[in-house]
């Protein structure tokens, strides 16, 4: 089964990706000159050409996952989840190959959760809409209205968009193209997705035996940590919530956003610790997944760093048919997702992401001297990877960068497996005997339990 499902994959093999990345590096030697790349003096911009776009973002606003355990709780209406008109646009949904949508186990699972007012955990709402129609809309003007990149209207022989299987990530795809497209097309719009147990744009507990042995149990043992375990006390006591209820800071975070982006009446104990929550959700989710641990890295977003890089590298390479690149790729995924490819990359900032935003890789080629560079935009904001001289990246660093965590599908499934496991011995949940990563960051993981259980992300 498992062989079967990763020959259907569209990614690179590893020896056309090593290979690649060796012509790059050969070409950059070559090329060195006095003001090259590597040197003081700056690219000069006007002589690059934008060639590929590549967004990876969160869903839009929603309703929260689980409540709080309190008599006083806040009205989810149903009035929050109206389509505004300028973000309809129809859409088709379908799996990685083109045939009919894979079955989706997580929406029935939320819909088991009626919050107070009558809406289900986990919706999107019409505040998460506008969001991504504004995220769409931003998207319009860097490409379309500022650089003549990509077509006023959608073309799918310019567009691959992707997503998890999730209703809220499928309605927040529709909306960001609206917003992008201003509602027009010139041909069907195609959304992929996998099947839950094969998807790679989440930590995947479900398929990833090895993951999933390493965090089990620790999520409960985070909150009682110190420091964690004291502030956790105080913040329940504010909100007269036992101790025995299984709340934790993932909760309150969880909570506390979607209360604050929608402008509901939130507990005042919530906005007074809202700064140490957001932190202490962090180093939650820091200690349950030792994001220290490059092993875990790899098995949380290794295979979709590894899609990045191939898409990042058929556009390298003069071999690549027209028909097999797009100049824009979207991928719908969750807050699990985001962290710990921002950490990979070496630019996380501790903060835990927002509904609706976006991480943009941008790949350009030099006209005269034909070297390829990378730009990252984290929240519309320039960033400089880890491994790069400065925010325009030459793609050998960059791909050097992203190969330490980048996982093809049989390393994959050989680090996730169980025998792989089993030659860790006694390692203790959490902690592998392999090299560490200099100055890696935390990463929170906001619904780790629902995803252990199977039951999808944030």
């Amino acid at each position: 089964m498992i062989s079967r499902v990763f020959k259907l994959r569209m990614w690179a093999p590893v020896g056309v990706l090593t290979s690649l990345t060796y012509c790059l590096h050969q070409r950059r030697v070559a090329l060195a000159e006095p003001g090259g790349a590597d040197d003081q003096n700056p690219v000069d911009r006007s002589l690059l050409e934008l060639k590929m776009v590549q967004v990876v973002f969160r869903h839009g606003a929603r309703s929260p996952l689980k409540p709080l355990p309190q008599e006083d709780q806040v009205e989810w209406k149903p009035q929050l989840i109206e389509v505004p008109p300028q973000t309809q646009l129809d859409y088709t949904v379908t799996n990685l190959a083109g045939g009919p949508k894979p079955h989706s186990p997580f929406d029935s699972q939320y819909r088991e959760t009626t919050l107070k007012g009558g809406m289900f955990a986990g919706q999107l709402t019409k505040v998460g809409m506008e969001q991504m129609f504004a995220l769409g809309e931003r998207l319009r003007k860097n490409y379309v209205e500022d650089i003549p990149f990509l077509s006023p209207t959608f073309n799918p022989l310019e567009v691959f968009i992707r997503s998890t299987n999730i209703y809220r990530n499928l309605e927040s795809t529709r909306c960001l193209l609206a917003g992008l497209f201003q509602r027009q097309k010139e041909g069907p719009i195609v959304i992929h997705t996998d099947e839950a147990s094969q998807e790679v744009l989440y930590p995947n507990y479900q398929y990833c035996w090895n993951l999933q042995k390493r965090t089990r149990g620790r999520r409960q043992a985070a909150s009682l940590q110190p420091g964690i375990s004291e502030d956790l006390k105080k913040v329940k006591e504010g909100m007269d919530i036992a101790s025995s209820d299984e709340v934790d800071f993932l909760v309150l975070l969880d909570n506390m956003a979607a209360e604050q982006v929608h402008n509901l009446p939130s507990c005042p104990t919530l906005k007074r610790f809202a700064w140490m929550i957001e932190q202490r959700a962090v180093d939650t989710a820091s200690y349950i997944l030792q994001w220290e641990d490059r092993e875990s890295l790899q098995m949380a977003v290794g295979p979709f760093l590894h899609i990045l890089e191939s898409n990042l590298l058929k556009v390298v390479d003069p071999a690549t048919p027209p028909s097999k690149t797009r100049k824009l790729y979207l991928y719908a995924a969750h807050d699990v997702t985001l962290m710990p490819l921002l950490m990979t990359l070496g630019i996380f900032d501790h903060k835990w992401p927002p509904f609706a935003v976006d991480l943009t890789m941008e790949l350009y080629q030099h006209r005269e001297s034909k070297e390829w560079f990378v730009q990252l935009y984290y929240r519309g904001k320039e960033q400089v990877p880890k491994g790069c001289p400065d925010r325009l990246c030459p793609l050998d660093k960059f791909l050097n960068t992203m190969s330490v965590y980048t996982l093809s599908p049989e390393k994959y499934h050989m680090l996730c497996s169980e025998a792989q496991v089993m030659g860790l011995g006694e390692t203790a949940p959490g902690f592998t005997q392999v090299r560490c990563v200099k100055h890696a960051l935390s990463s929170p993981l906001s619904t780790l339990k629902v995803l252990r259980k199977g039951k999808g992300s944030d």
